[in-house]
């Protein structure tokens, strides 16, 4: 990307600015792997109005973090509910954006370029967008490897480490031990076979030399019961915010998990994170990125030993 204040660069000024916006709109995952491409695209439009337009899971973060200007959290209306998909067409039209970085490269998303309008440049995989991710292979890549070669495409070539400094909370109300290992048994409620055994999790929770904390949604409230009956585990369980999430993960030894939202949270963090898959997905393509993140995959994941995941965390 040439540095702000060329004339390639001022081609997309509006107003006086670069009026940029990104569009995620995906699972908690995946939003969490966005923090490289979002921080990136901040970094190479220093002075732009960065808009994000996502869903309201992930506003709150987006909010908080250093990279949007602004955050639209209408960006999933049923195709049904014409009235709501013409409210966003109207807004994006009014938002006479220069450039879109469309990250969620769906076929909804795509769609949206039609109601942004051509003036903008486009990139992503939509039908005549000015920068294509025009690699036939992108399907088969990492998606954190996927998004930076889209970016490429598009003239980012510096990617900053992102900033997380803001992704932090207050956890006084909780009563952590000293030192606790991150337990994360949950998964999507759609995909059981991405869950390891929680059975397996309790044999882990006692074989650890460190008492666990289970964290997850109000849906993983039976499994976090049954790790705190089983194991004595401190179940946190429907208790705790995104926030308050990945505090606890930069302040645990280490995290196991399955292939899930907050796992992704806990490698971001920081946390020493192993995430744990079958055959339900690939991680070649999805597994937990950060500085100390690793995966283990076993078929059927269902027959995966505690025994073998102490060896692996060894």
């Amino acid at each position: 990307m040439p540095a702000r204040g060329s004339a390639a660069q001022a081609g997309l000024r509006h107003n006086g600015l670069v009026n940029i916006l990104v569009i995620k709109l995906g699972a908690l995952g995946d939003f969490v792997q966005g923090f490289g491409p979002y921080a990136a695209i901040r970094a190479a439009h220093p002075g732009a109005r960065i808009t994000l337009l996502t869903t309201p899971p992930f506003a709150g973060l987006a909010r908080a973090a250093p990279w949007f200007d602004e955050v639209w959290d209408d960006g999933r209306p049923a195709w049904t509910n014409v009235q709501a998909v013409w409210r966003l067409a109207r807004r994006l039209r009014a938002g006479r954006f220069d450039r879109v970085y469309d990250l969620q490269t769906s076929p909804r998303s795509s769609r949206y370029r039609l109601f942004v309008g051509r003036r903008a440049e486009w990139s992503g995989v939509a039908r005549g967008a000015s920068h294509p991710h025009a690699n036939p292979d992108r399907g088969r890549m990492h998606t954190v490897d996927n998004q930076r070669e889209q970016l490429v495409m598009a003239g980012i070539t510096h990617f900053p480490a992102p900033e997380l400094d803001w992704l932090d909370a207050d956890l006084s109300a909780f009563a952590l031990p000293e030192r606790f290992a991150l337990l994360l048994p949950g998964a999507s409620p759609t995909r059981p076979g991405k869950r390891w055994p929680v059975e397996r999790y309790a044999a882990l929770a006692r074989a650890l030399p460190m008492p666990s904390v289970v964290c997850g949604g109000k849906a993983e409230a039976e499994l976090g019961g049954f790790m705190a009956a089983e194991a004595g585990a401190l179940d946190l369980t429907g208790r705790t915010s995104l926030f308050q999430l990945a505090a606890i993960a930069r302040r645990a030894v280490l995290a196991v998990g399955n292939d899930s939202g907050p796992t992704h949270v806990a490698a971001a963090a920081g946390c020493r994170t192993l995430a744990l898959f079958g055959d339900e997905s690939e991680p070649s393509r999805c597994a937990p990125r950060g500085p100390k993140a690793d995966f283990l995959r076993h078929l059927p994941l269902n027959e995966l030993s505690a025994e073998e995941v102490l060896a692996a965390l060894a």
